[in-house]
């Protein structure tokens, strides 16, 4: 027998776990369940709105291309929730070197809504899976060097290619408050969707901070009642559902990889990690735990592992969810094991198909309230990391031509129309175009740098802080040209 006493196990005391070498660090610390459970279900609640609004936008629009069956959108909802979990799970635990080990929950990316839609409107939802799987694994892959690319990427760019998003995607909220009509939004539809956005302010303005998080989602809850008596909620689907169902990858059919779709989500890719390192950046500050370049580069594979899943269970590209980064600045509650709990909470939702069912059941004029408020929040995000920039002349121009070319597929839809189908793959999605004009404008104009520093370099806060308010960094050289 060894003449050493036994190891006391780890004691779990309120929120804190003690062990024999002293206090964990408050990352590591295990909530007793009673706190652990509701704790993990405000982070599924504050991301739920904005998780399934991309499987509803993306599939709504391959449906309309007559890409997807109607049926579809159920599948795409509960498989989103499922790769969400298991990702949230990724990077909460961790496994090898995969994970950065903090509060990070998973959501597929709206940067990926207008490639995606182009993708799958020109070569079918094949060519979608197929490029997300090759941008998921050129991420897991690039992951250990991003660093090195990541000053390709300062608030400038990152900030412009944020609003972009935002704009773009305000033609889709229009698009579903119009609910297919050719003569104009039906006026009760308008009546549903102000309503809805009423409800989102006011519970913003009236309601507990707890309650203000979940304004969308409630506003959701609320539009679609108020829409019950008017007979445009359908519910006959949720009865079709079964209670208990599995995502079945690849099951509308094997992915292919056209080149256009592929380049077009790379580039992409590179848009999602910088966001992802952004929030990895923001959480670690939050927490008190140091970011190592190991650290940051395992969140990144952890990005990218789960955005292969996506692919292979019929999903999106996934990136780390602000929202939640700023729940856990907000609550103060800092143990990664909470995050754990609410990816395992994601992925049993993700295996109730009658959940998808409800979700799709929401009248699209509701959703295109909501929609406003979403969208307007994703483009004043990007508004807010370009607040941390010193706008120079030649700053202006970056954002000016960036912003004007990522809209011209917005504003005038058959603009390429004669282009060939590489081209339009990558210029007709206003997100993919609008980075490449950023990016190389930034370069070719000698315009902001990364973190790396330099002439006009900035440090703010990632795309989506929700944490950190506007800095605007000083520097001691005049604006020029």
């Amino acid at each position: 027998m060894s003449d050493h006493p036994p190891t006391a196990p780890a004691t779990v005391v309120g929120a804190t776990t003690t062990s024999p070498k002293g206090p964990r660090h408050p990352v590591d610390e295990v909530p007793p369940l009673r706190r652990l459970l509701p704790l993990g279900l405000q982070h599924v609640l504050a991301m739920y709105a904005g998780a399934v609004a991309v499987p509803l936008v993306i599939g709504t629009a391959l449906i309309e291309a007559g890409r997807l069956d109607p049926g579809a959108l159920p599948h795409l909802i509960t498989a989103d929730l499922f790769v969400a979990g298991i990702g949230a799970v990724l990077q909460s635990v961790g496994v090898w070197r995969v994970g950065a080990r903090l509060p990070l929950m998973q959501g597929c990316t709206f940067a990926s809504v207008g490639p995606m839609i182009t993708i799958g409107t020109e070569h079918g939802v094949g060519a979608i899976y197929g490029s997300v799987i090759m941008c998921g694994l050129m991420m897991f892959a690039l992951a250990p060097v991003f660093s090195q690319l990541v000053r390709f990427f300062p608030p400038l760019v990152t900030g412009t290619v944020i609003l972009v998003i935002g704009l773009s995607l305000m033609s889709v909220a229009g698009g579903w408050v119009i609910d297919g009509a050719t003569d104009g939004a039906p006026p009760v539809n308008v009546a549903l969707a102000a309503g809805t956005l009423a409800v989102i302010v006011l519970i913003e303005r009236f309601a507990p901070p707890a309650l203000g998080r979940l304004s969308i989602l409630l506003g959701l809850v609320v539009g679609t009642l108020a829409a019950v008596p008017l007979g445009l909620v359908d519910v006959s689907g949720v009865g079709e559902q079964p209670w208990v169902g599995f995502s079945t990858p690849f099951q509308f059919g094997l992915p292919t990889f056209p080149a256009a779709a592929v380049i077009s989500m790379l580039i992409v890719g590179l848009v999602i990690m910088t966001e992802t390192t952004g929030d990895i950046v923001a959480v670690s500050e939050i927490v008190d735990r140091p970011l190592t370049p190991r650290r940051l580069a395992d969140g990144l594979r952890a990005d990218g592992l789960t955005t292969v899943l996506g692919g292979v269970f019929n999903t999106f590209p996934y990136t780390a969810f602000a929202q939640n980064v700023g729940l856990v600045s907000i609550t103060g509650v800092k143990s990664r094991w909470v995050a754990t709990c609410a990816g395992v909470m994601l992925i049993a939702l993700g295996l109730v198909p009658k959940l998808g069912a409800v979700v799709e059941a929401v009248p699209l004029a509701v959703l295109g309230g909501a929609g406003v408020a979403l969208f307007g929040i994703v483009a004043a995000s990007g508004v807010r990391t370009l607040s941390t920039v010193r706008f120079t002349d030649r700053n202006v121009l970056v954002v000016a031509l960036a912003v004007g070319v990522g809209l011209l597929p917005t504003v005038s839809p058959t603009i390429y129309e004669r282009f060939p189908s590489w081209f339009t793959i990558v210029f007709d999605s206003g997100i993919s175009a609008g980075a490449i004009v950023a990016i190389a404008l930034n370069l070719l104009l000698g315009g902001e740098r990364g973190a790396r520093g330099g002439r006009g370099a900035t440090e703010g806060p990632s795309a989506h802080d929700a944490v950190r308010g506007a800095q605007l960094a000083a520097d001691p050289e005049p604006p020029t040209r």
